[in-house]
């Protein structure tokens, strides 16, 4: 289990490294990080499915590398793990193309590198094994010309070209991944602002839930002052304190008992609401709730959830947004769940899609979801936008976005 001390996974920059079997993708991590993280065999397809390693890679910092199976997998699984690899680029903020030296540039290469530029994502070619070439100069010259591409020459075996990629990796990395925030550029040093977290069944024993947790530290970290409260306090709360907050912040399933308790001179808005702009598109995720008015009976809904957990009997997606979505439409609905990192390739038999406030998954992941949702012309709208404006607050709850 990850340390509470660690930067979540989802807030890591994602590093995939892509190419054939035995092109030492396993090998150019371990090299990098100077770790034995990878698994590394002259047996061909020793990688099966994508392998994550959060690491601290200096002078970047928090990242995660992702190993993939090779795509010319000729096994009985190969076209399993192919797909499985293609997947992977959904969620990659930076990719490294791994080539062999000794066996060239493979119509598999060519094939990812055209998916990685039709995704516009940044990207390093590496020419590794370089040690045992002869005119190591022409050879990278040659695959440079023959791909179009800067081509990097490395050696896991001597360390070769190391320093070079990883100086080419910070200056490839998107500068605003590290700059994004969830709420400090809507404060001020000495703000006041209230989180409201309730404590139920569904909550995590001895803990916040990772959005409070991460929302807690962005004030701490931008010199706000925080007060945690909980749903039946909030009353309570804001008349002990001194001086108006300048934000409160609750959970989407209390959002509309916490809005009949916060003067509507104080801005109100939810956790859920935070990582919609955070993590995705707030202005799609908008338009998707208003999408709700056109459902029809025997429309299907589909609840997409990026982390898998036990459920309540009160369930939030299985349970509660349902009933609120019945109640509010007066419509008989049919409701489909996905949850975990996969998700569903027929959306255009949806009428609507909604989804978590997706902290599991990276940014990049899921603008990716917004997109296919977009190209398959379903509007999409996550838990927490759809809460308010199920509850007629969704104007109050995204004011303070609004400049």
């Amino acid at each position: 289990m990850a340390s509470l001390n660690e930067t979540p996974r989802a807030d890591r920059v994602h590093i995939a490294l892509f190419g054939i079997t035995n092109a030492g993708k396993s090998s150019l991590i371990n090299a990098l990080t100077g770790q034995e993280i990878a698994l590394v065999s002259a047996i061909k397809g020793t990688t099966t499915d994508p392998v994550y390693k959060a690491m601290e890679l200096s002078p970047l910092g928090p990242v995660v590398f992702i190993d993939t199976a090779g795509l010319d997998d000729q096994s009985e699984l190969g076209e399993l793990r192919k797909g499985k690899t293609l997947e992977v680029l959904n969620k990659t903020d930076v990719a490294i193309l791994v080539c062999d030296a000794q066996t060239g540039v493979t119509t598999y290469d060519r094939e990812i590198l055209c998916l990685l530029k039709e995704k516009k994502t940044p990207l390093l070619v590496v020419m590794n094994k370089i040690d045992v070439l002869a005119e190591k100069e022409n050879a990278l010259k040659q695959f440079a010309q023959e791909l179009g591409l800067k081509v990097l020459g490395v050696s896991t075996k001597t360390g070769k070209g190391l320093k070079e990629l990883k100086e080419a990796l910070i200056r490839i990395v998107p500068e605003d991944e590290a700059q994004l925030q969830i709420i400090g550029d809507l404060i001020t040093t000495g703000d006041l602002v209230v989180l409201v977290v309730p404590i139920d069944d569904s909550a995590p024993k001895g803990r916040l839930i990772l959005p409070q947790q991460q929302t807690l530290r962005d004030l701490l970290d931008h010199h706000a002052v925080a007060v945690v409260t909980k749903e039946d306090q909030v009353k309570a709360t804001l008349d002990n304190l001194r001086e108006k907050p300048r934000l409160v912040i609750t959970d989407s399933q209390v959002f509309e008992h916490v809005s009949l308790q916060v003067p509507d001179d104080v801005a109100l808005t939810s956790f859920s609401i935070l990582f919609a702009r955070h993590k995705g598109n707030l202005k799609e995720l908008v338009k998707g709730a208003q999408a709700v008015k056109e459902l029809k009976d025997g429309d299907k809904i589909m609840i997409a959830e990026a982390c898998t957990h036990h459920r309540q009997s009160d369930d939030i997606g299985t349970v509660k947004i349902p009933h609120w979505l019945k109640q509010k439409t007066g419509k008989e609905l049919v409701f489909e769940h996905a949850s975990g990192y996969s998700f569903p390739d027929n959306l255009q038999d949806y009428a609507l899609i909604i989804h978590c406030a997706g902290c599991m998954l990276n940014r990049q992941a899921m603008l990716y979801r917004i997109s296919q949702a977009k190209e398959a012309g379903v509007p999409i709208v996550n838990y927490g936008v759809l809460i308010a404006s199920l509850h007629g607050i969704l104007d109050r709850a995204i004011l303070p976005f609004i400049r």
